[in-house]
């Protein structure tokens, strides 16, 4: 199949909501603070740098005032359930603007005998906490769907991950909400850009379901550009508004 080559390099979807929040924080005088709470994919595996670390390296290499943190409240194994319920002790203390929730992956991937959420539950879970983070203080939600990797394709897992990729993306526009959609892109690296699936995957994970330093690197330079692409679109609505007679 022919290659569109006005499709390289692959783009991801823009946020559709602002961040006013974080983009008040962000320009103002004290310290900012990112959490991104979620699994392995957050809490790091293997050898590989974990984004939450990278994206606060991008940020403090292009921001050198205020001081911006991104804190790291990953568990490897964790689903939405026992993240939401994690809120009160690991995410609400550090008084975010901006909280990064990294969901769905371990509902589809793990198996029965690990009893992980159901997709009903977890998507509930995710309602329950982007509420939960609204009503305190109006704190900014990024969602990031799953990762796009063997492991989530294989024949008994992959109709459950796209169902659960929809579904989170249903949630996101329902509550309006921004959505980093993490398989799409990574999907459009391998299937338009040609990108081996053996440069998305750690080589050192036999399951074959996290991603590469490679992958990490660039899902978070990606993360990183469609943040400070939304905090330009805020503030100069921001701005528009106080100019306008």
């Amino acid at each position: 199949m022919a290659v569109d080559p006005s499709q390289i390099p692959v783009q991801a979807a823009p946020f559709e909501f602002e961040l006013p929040n974080f983009t008040d924080c962000l320009f103002g005088l004290g310290p900012v603070t990112i959490v991104a709470i979620g699994s392995s994919t957050t809490a790091g595996e293997g050898g590989i740098v974990a984004y939450p670390y990278r994206l606060e390296a991008l940020f403090r290499k292009n921001h050198a005032r205020p001081m911006i943190d991104v804190i790291n409240r990953g568990v490897g194994g964790e689903e939405a359930p026992a993240e939401f319920a994690r809120f009160d002790q690991d995410v609400l203390p550090e008084n975010p603007s901006l909280v990064i929730w990294q969901v769905g992956t371990n509902s589809v991937w793990q198996s029965p005998d690990q009893k992980p959420p159901s997709r009903a539950d977890t998507i509930q879970a995710i309602r329950d906490g982007v509420n939960k983070l609204r009503g305190v203080g109006g704190i900014d939600v990024i969602l990031m769907d799953p990762q796009y990797t063997p492991a989530m394709l294989t024949p008994a897992k992959e109709k459950a991950a796209r169902e659960m990729i929809a579904e989170i993306a249903g949630l996101a526009a329902d509550m309006k909400v921004n959505l980093f959609r993490r398989f799409e892109l990574m999907e459009g690296w391998h299937t338009v850009e040609r990108i081996p699936l053996d440069r998305m995957v750690d080589p050192g994970d036999p399951d074959r379901l996290h991603d590469s330093d490679w992958a990490t690197q660039k899902v978070t330079e990606t993360l990183y550009g469609l943040i400070t692409a939304s905090v330009a679109r805020t503030r100069a609505a921001h701005v528009t508004t106080l100019v306008r007679p």
